[in-house]
């Protein structure tokens, strides 16, 4: 079997639809997860997601739940566009003659995707992040933290002048106002902070992802040369997806710790990924790193699943073939 012509400008396009309908779908319960993530033991807002996300609605209306939502719409057209073709050039180019990968090479076509995603994927979620976590903070002021006897006697000094004041509600920001403040003060490094959490995070999804939905995806594959339909597609999406998600979770706490630039009362910095982890164990113990699972699997699996339905539906192939966008093509 002869290898098939990769037309990148159509990979591009494609990977970029993808994410956008993808993100949209889903981005309300990718804010739940970010809270959920950042809540410390014993200052925790809100019980779950559906909590989470009742909560918002009721103090910041529908459209809270899509806070953040600007940045990731921008960057996630660049994000998934890269993610997703750069899977299928290196698969293309680990095949041998047309032939089929082996698992091997498929996991190491999803190392070198997950790599090249991270130059969009950190500050994007850099961004992203301080925008989701405001609310949280914003109610964690509003919540009288509750203390046992003896240590309210202790700090009552402490108590008293904090109740004298008047806490200030924090002040509406932009993603603009925020990278460029970072820029400013820290320069690119301070878009970059948490690079080495998001390649723990994003290599090792990707090692898992891709070879899991090729092979899932496989098996609705009617005949050596037959199309997969579109509902088996976004079934091993999710599938594939959910699985890898759960996957790395633990890798997910650490990079919205490192990323989160706000701290609530009381809530502990860390400096790097290996503090974050030993500090996170002490404090809050093994079950720390799998906060926001089941919102991460929610989130991924159908994010994943109609990002591939509608990256093989080949909109990107359309419109270069049927626009004057063409002239992209090679």
């Amino acid at each position: 079997m002869s290898q098939k012509q990769i037309s990148l400008p159509a990979k591009l396009i494609n990977g970029g639809i993808a994410g956008i309908v993808g993100v949209t779908c889903v981005f309300p319960i990718d804010l739940a997860k970010t809270r959920l993530q950042n809540q410390r033991k014993g200052q925790q807002v809100y019980k779950s997601m559906v909590d989470c996300l009742v909560k918002t609605v009721r103090s910041d209306g529908y459209f809270g739940m899509y806070r953040g939502a600007a940045v990731n719409l921008a960057l996630v057209t660049p994000e998934k566009a890269i993610k997703l073709a750069a899977n299928d050039l290196f698969r293309h180019h680990l095949s041998k003659d047309g032939a089929g990968l082996t698992v091997f090479r498929e996991m190491l076509a999803g190392c070198g995707a997950g790599m090249c995603q991270v130059v969009v994927t950190t500050p994007m979620e850099m961004l992203k992040i301080q925008l989701q976590d405001a609310g949280r903070l914003a109610a964690q002021q509003q919540k009288p933290v509750m203390m046992s006897p003896t240590k309210l006697v202790a700090t009552n000094a402490v108590l008293t002048r904090s109740f004298n004041s008047v806490a200030s509600a924090p002040r509406p920001v932009s993603a603009t106002q925020i990278a460029k403040e970072l820029l400013q003060t820290q320069g690119i490094r301070g878009l970059y902070r948490g690079l080495g959490a998001t390649l723990m995070r994003d290599v090792p999804f990707s090692i898992v992802y891709f070879p899991l939905f090729a092979n899932l995806n496989r098996l609705g594959r009617a005949g050596p040369e037959g199309a997969v339909p579109f509902y088996w597609a976004f079934f091993s999406g999710c599938a594939a997806g959910s699985t890898a998600a759960v996957a790395v979770n633990p890798c997910d706490v650490v990079k919205t710790r490192l990323q989160s630039l706000n701290k609530g009362s009381s809530e502990e910095t860390y400096n790097g990924v290996v503090d974050c982890v030993r500090k996170i164990l002490r404090k809050e113990g093994p079950s720390a790193f799998l906060k926001g699972a089941g919102c991460r699997a929610l989130v991924i699996a159908p994010l994943f699943g109609i990002a591939q339905v509608m990256y093989s539906a080949g909109v990107g192939e359309f419109l270069l073939d049927n626009t004057p966008l063409n002239l992209l093509s090679p």
